[in-house]
């Protein structure tokens, strides 16, 4: 029975923190900003920070979700130029793509070089895959729904660049918190797995 109990109270932690980690993740969204030699419709913001540390503690399926979470508040809150969620499917693909090879690697080297490691990475993962992904169905999306002119050929010269400077930003603004947080995620993803 106290079993039972402990398990209840563990699981409304989980649905809890990912509610908050999904909150706090949203407000950062909203403080995204655009890097001045890339176009306007890039925006950087550091929302899948929150993310992280969610995967990190609570397992990869926790970080898909408070990455799907902000999406959906933010297309609630703000809507969409097209009326359909594509930039923030984007986001959502984006944020997966660099959060799930940063948990992987970090759960074999758990050291503060594993975590570097591991968002050097993550960075180059989401940066490569959008990449790709922007060519063959963002980018398009855009142009035959919207009717914008075709951008495919700004992918390597602006996507892909862009990708590996949030990457790098995230990684930092990470890291500061990481050096600080890291006995305590590791505690707390040491009694998850327990």
């Amino acid at each position: 029975m106290k079993k039972v109990k402990n398990t209840k109270k563990s699981k409304v932690r989980v649905y809890v923190s990912i509610g908050m980690l999904s909150s706090i993740a949203y407000l950062l969204m909203l403080l995204n900003f655009p890097l001045p030699p890339f176009q306007n419709f890039l925006l950087v913001d550091f929302s899948d920070i929150p993310a992280l540390i969610a995967a990190l503690i609570f397992g990869p399926i926790a970080g898909i979700l408070v990455e799907f979470f902000k999406n959906v508040l933010n297309y609630i809150a703000t809507g969409s130029q097209t009326g359909i969620p594509i930039g923030h499917i984007a986001n959502f693909l984006a944020g997966i793509l660099f959060i799930l090879p940063t948990y992987y690697v970090y759960n074999k080297i758990k050291t503060r070089k594993g975590m570097t490691f591991a968002l050097i990475l993550g960075t180059m993962t989401m940066a490569v895959m959008m990449s790709v992904l922007n060519y063959f169905f963002i980018l398009p999306a855009y142009t035959a729904i919207l009717h914008y002119p075709d951008l495919r050929n700004y992918v390597v010269p602006g996507i892909l660049p862009f990708n590996i400077l949030k990457g790098v930003a995230m990684s930092f603004v990470f890291m500061l918190l990481f050096t600080r947080m890291q006995a305590w995620i590791n505690k707390f993803s040491t009694v998850k797995s327990a």
